[in-house]
């Protein structure tokens, strides 16, 4: 098999929860070998719970979401209340390319691990911060989550229906997040591989969020107008919807862009009078009377399947795809083919089907190589094999809990 894009870059991985793990998985998808350090004491959060389902297991090593987000890691245990753990972790640090946090800014000072001292050990590291809202500004210290990045970013207010509440979005707000620290990470270790520099990247996950709302923004800068929640629809486009189906909560996405498709569409139909009539004569009237519009196009749909609507539209050039859920998604034989479904075999969980990645690459394609991490699980490997520690050594820092 061809090398991997990120064989021999190894990193430091001090992340939790989704944000951090989600985004040095995706680099342990191309290669990287990523190193995961946690402490019985305080685990990985998504070991224990997760916003979406609540309290978990009492068992860290029976978290199917842990699993999902840190494939392809070892993972170590160190008590970094401890000097000892300490001085392993900067051992660790020294012969690392990455080093990824996610903490509230502040705790890795406190552990005497902020960028600073470790690049006294390693001056070419390279250094993730990722947390709510950056490392400096007044508003530094707040806690985050996804859904504070989501409300806080801006993209929250924005989505939802029309005289309805904003949605508050959960975990994607997260893996947003997480991809934006990985492309900052390659940055940074393409910078390094050409002028030998590292570099501290301090990432907000809001302003992650915000930068994915860039023409809302800009129109409240430059025309003072506030954007409202508008569903599915779009500024220009319609119908631009999702519309009902037979079955139970089945829906069809259509979109329409051009005159050319909208006569498609009408022929698809078998042009109803209602396609004809004046305030539907062009893209502007029909944008001018979506409610009308959506209402008979929806009269239309209710007497197919998904499928069926999807079938028609796309054979005459009209952009039309079901609304999938759980089971659809993972039988359609575009996903099957794109490979994006695999299965890893976990000793406790069993067999886990997980998501693959996402993009294919022609010589060195990205691959699932592990399942997820027990708790310490590579603690000999990396102590002994990688530092060099001898065993008597490990034993005696093993019984001061050093390892925990």
């Amino acid at each position: 098999m061809s090398r991997l894009p990120l064989d021999g870059i190894r990193i430091t991985d001090f992340t939790w929860a989704w944000a951090g793990p989600y985004a040095t998985m995706l680099l342990a998808f191309m290669g990287a070998e990523v190193i995961k350090i946690e402490t019985n004491k305080r685990p990985d959060h998504a070991r224990l719970r997760a916003l979406a389902t609540g309290l978990g297991s009492k068992d860290p090593d029976l978290s199917p979401i842990f699993n999902d987000l840190n494939l392809n890691k070892m993972a170590i245990t160190l008590d970094l209340a401890q000097p000892k753990a300490v001085a392993l972790a900067k051992r660790l640090v020294g012969i690392s390319d990455v080093v990824a946090e996610n903490f509230r800014p502040g705790v890795m000072n406190r552990l005497g691990l902020a960028y600073d001292a470790l690049k006294e050990v390693k001056p070419d590291i390279v250094m993730l911060s990722s947390s709510s809202l950056g490392a400096v500004g007044t508003e530094s210290k707040y806690a985050g989550y996804a859904p504070i990045f989501a409300a806080h970013g801006g993209l929250a207010y924005l989505t939802g229906y029309p005289n309805a509440r904003p949605v508050p979005l959960m975990g994607s707000s997260d893996l947003r997040s997480a991809a934006t620290s990985a492309f900052a990470i390659l940055i940074a270790l393409y910078h390094r591989a050409r002028t030998g520099e590292g570099q501290h990247i301090d990432l907000s996950s809001v302003e992650t969020i915000s930068v994915l709302i860039g023409d809302a923004l800009l129109d409240y800068i430059m025309n003072d107008r506030i954007p409202i929640r508008k569903g599915n629809r779009d500024e220009i486009m319609a119908p631009h919807n999702c519309y009902p189906c037979q079955g139970e909560d089945k829906w069809v996405s259509i979109a329409i862009a051009s005159e050319e498709e909208w006569q498609s569409f009408c022929d698809a139909l078998g042009n109803p009078p209602w396609t004809r009539e004046e305030k539907f004569r062009d893209a502007y009237l029909r944008w001018q009377n979506q409610d009308e519009l959506d209402r008979l196009i929806g009269e239309w749909t209710i007497n197919y399947t998904h499928y069926e609507v999807m079938e028609r539209l796309q054979q005459v050039g009209v952009a039309a795809i079901p609304s999938f859920d759980g089971t659809e998604l993972f039988q359609d034989p575009h996903f099957k083919e794109r490979g994006l479904a695999t299965e890893v075999i976990h000793p406790k969980i069993g067999k886990r089907i997980v998501l693959a990645p996402p993009w294919k690459f022609s010589d060195t394609p990205a691959q699932i190589s592990h399942r997820g991490p027990l708790l310490g699980e590579h603690n000999e490997y990396v102590f002994g094999d990688l530092l060099g520690i001898p065993k008597t050594e490990i034993a005696q820092m093993e019984e001061e809990g050093v390892f925990y």
